[in-house]
């Protein structure tokens, strides 16, 4: 341990050969790392110049990106948020596949062969009659699962941070990696399947004939049909559903209640599906306990940006410092 201290305070040239020629394979893990660290250091000495503009070029390189991207979004949304839910959908499967990570792969190729299928089924002409419900009631589940998976990721972080896992006698680095892991989970899917759920929505909702993205709609709406399953409605809005209730919305519209949450929630969609008319989600969701489900999702939408978009920005910083000679 004293000759890799003694390594890694050496400096010039002739530290750099001492690190070299040191022999890994007798040095316990830490001092791997220390030895490691060391190199990196002396191999990067003398470059702060050279450091600086890569770290102008990266600040650069985002800014512009994101305006890009805030253009894109304005002016094309349809194929901005395609783009974007394929590179949710295969990014993370690249790091998984390089890095190893079977048990994402795994999850991944169950959620990815139960998605397809209802989304498949919601894309067909004409649309069966249980397609809604059964899209809706999908998603919605794996809304809640991805939900509870950060909540618990999230506690698993905090826990660590303050020490209680030792209470537990359980490692710090493992309790961390659980922690992350879980909150991991929670956030990609919970943000996949919103993006997945408002693409079959649309479908859905223009297929039914009560809804289009731009236009009249161009089927009438009965007060006894509502407008996101296009099946009837059996209970009163004043009266008390035995499965399910009925809720009106301000411009007056009946709705399925876990239709229209499904609607707002789940597919993201925040204005009537008939008249477009603004749905006022506080009052939709008067109970303190729903409202952490509407934040949540505004917060999976923040995160999309993170995971789609971030790794193809840090490639092009990359490709602009390799075409620059940066190292």
């Amino acid at each position: 341990m004293a000759a890799v201290l003694e390594v890694e305070v050496g400096g010039g040239a002739a530290g750099e050969r001492e690190l070299d020629e040191v022999d890994m394979s007798d040095l316990s893990p830490e001092e791997q790392w220390r030895v490691e660290h060391a190199r990196m250091h002396a191999k990067h000495r003398g470059h702060e110049a050279m450091h600086a503009e890569m770290v102008l070029i990266l600040i650069a390189t985002l800014v512009v990106a994101q305006l890009l991207l805030v253009q894109w979004k304005q002016r094309h949304p349809r194929s901005y948020n395609m783009v974007t839910l394929f590179q949710m959908w295969v990014v993370p499967l690249y790091f998984t596949v390089k890095l190893h990570w079977w048990r994402f792969l795994v999850i991944w190729i169950l959620f990815s062969a139960v998605t397809a299928f209802v989304t498949f089924r919601a894309t067909r002409k004409p649309l069966v009659q249980t397609t809604p419900r059964l899209v809706y009631k999908w998603f919605l589940l794996i809304y809640k699962i991805s939900y509870a998976t950060g909540i618990v990721g999230y506690m698993a972080v905090m826990f660590t941070l303050f020490g209680l896992n030792l209470l537990f006698k359980i490692k710090p680095e493992d309790a961390m990696d659980f922690g992350i892991s879980l909150l991991f989970y929670g956030l990609y899917y919970g943000v996949l399947e919103r993006d997945f759920a408002e693409m079959c929505a649309d479908y859905m909702a223009s297929t039914i004939g009560f809804y289009s993205e731009s236009g009249m709609p161009t089927k009438h709406l009965s007060d006894s049909v509502c407008a996101v399953c296009g099946q009837q409605i059996f209970v009163d809005v004043s009266e008390e559903g035995i499965i399910e209730n009925t809720y009106r919305l301000s411009c007056n519209h009946v709705f399925h209640e876990f239709c229209i949450r499904g609607w707002c929630i789940v597919g993201k969609k925040q204005t009537c599906p008939y008249c477009k008319e603004k749905v006022d989600l506080k009052r939709m969701f008067s109970n303190p306990w729903e409202r952490p489900h509407v934040m949540y999702g505004q917060l999976l939408d923040w995160l999309r940006y993170l995971v789609a978009w971030q790794p193809v920005i840090i490639g092009l910083v990359q490709g602009i410092n390799y075409i620059l000679g940066l190292e």
